[in-house]
């Protein structure tokens, strides 16, 4: 086997390596992006209201069960000013 054979199949194991890891990112969700991801949304976590970026699955993951969205804006100002409206951020909520 000459120099380039071995050249050839260097670069093409790099490259399934690769491939295989960004494969393996994006189903776990690290290299993934949605169009949602850019809201801020109001939740009740744990009995206490809080402003986030995350999905309400994301929440969940992060906070347990005991999770409900209550609203969800384009803007963190009008997440803010609802939460300011319901209590303020880290006031008790329920989720019903």
């Amino acid at each position: 086997m000459n120099s380039t054979d071995k050249l050839w199949i260097a670069v093409g194991t790099g490259l399934l390596i690769a491939l295989t890891a960004c494969s393996h990112a994006s189903k776990s969700g690290r290299m993934s992006l949605s169009v949602d991801d850019s809201k801020y949304r109001v939740f009740c976590a744990n009995n206490k209201l809080e402003v986030e970026q995350r999905t309400l699955e994301q929440e969940k993951s992060a906070r347990g069960s005991n999770v409900c969205q209550m609203a969800e804006f384009d803007y963190l100002s009008d997440a803010e000013a609802y939460a300011q409206h319901h209590g303020g951020k880290g006031s008790d909520c329920r989720c019903d």
